[in-house]
């Protein structure tokens, strides 16, 4: 799986998911943009590529203004030529977030949820199309996740916005196959990033979601990583409007209690 001569555009590609794909992608021959809301993390990651012998530039971007996206976008081409590649990847939690149930959320979090975790992927996909009909190709690899193909307690809004996400890339995928255009998601299960937030480092909580995923662990960055490079790459030619699961085997399950023992 190689990627040389290409580009990429990696938004919320300062830590987790969006680092480990970015540095995958470079390692792989490709060239990437690091477009990150924290600036000084993206340069850190584009170093990190550059010393490695990649090739990288990053550019601090706040996906929810419409100008800065678009300018992220065009800058792959500006600098590299073309644009191979995007994983709408960025997603942050409201300020002041806390678990609350549906009838409790406030509008602007919700709002705040919308507007990072699913406007800004169609505007990233909108700003994309241009460049990538011109090439006749592309690939988009969107990060959805289990929760947006079943429901937890706590996150409605953000329950929605994966969701929606996900049919927003089926829809993009048959309206731009035709033209060699691909997009796809990939939805994580439980993975240890930040974005899990303080809950991540309670021991006995973390003992608690892991014995929910049948592989005993939670995914690591580079395990979804991995699953967004194969989904970028001429491996998954003919891959579109899917929504890959990579999550331990946690909604494999139906949830029934065991009626044999358990391994391990």
């Amino acid at each position: 799986m190689r990627f040389d001569g290409k580009t990429a555009v990696v938004t919320g590609g300062g830590s987790g998911i969006g680092r480990a794909t970015a540095i995958g992608f470079a390692q792989r021959g490709g060239a990437v943009v690091i477009a990150e809301f924290n600036e000084q993390a993206a340069h850190k990651v584009a170093a990190e590529i550059t010393a490695a012998g990649g090739k990288a530039i990053a550019v601090r971007t706040d996906v929810t203004r419409p100008a800065e996206l678009e300018a992220a976008i065009n800058l792959a081409r500006e600098r590299f030529g073309r644009l191979d590649f995007l994983h709408n990847n960025a997603f942050a939690m409201p300020p002041r977030w806390r678990p609350t149930r549906l009838g409790e959320i406030r509008d602007e979090a919700w709002e705040h949820t919308l507007n990072v975790g699913l406007t800004a992927c169609f505007r990233g996909m909108k700003y994309a199309v241009p460049i990538m009909r011109e090439q006749k190709s592309g690939a988009i690899v969107n990060t959805a996740s289990i929760s947006g193909i079943q429901a937890d307690y706590g996150v409605a809004a953000y329950n929605t916005i994966k969701a929606g996400l996900i049919n927003l890339t089926r829809a993009f995928a048959i309206e731009y196959g035709p033209i060699g255009i691909r997009a796809n998601c990939v939805c994580p299960g439980v993975i240890d990033t930040p974005l899990i937030g303080p809950g991540g480092q309670d021991p006995e909580l973390r003992k608690r979601i892991e014995s929910k995923i049948p592989l005993g662990r939670l995914g690591r960055p580079e395990d979804i990583a991995n699953v967004v490079l194969f989904l970028a790459s001429d491996l998954a030619a003919f891959v579109t409007g899917a929504a890959y699961v990579a999550d331990g085997g946690q909604t494999a399950h139906t949830g029934i209690p065991p009626i044999i023992p358990t391994e391990g």
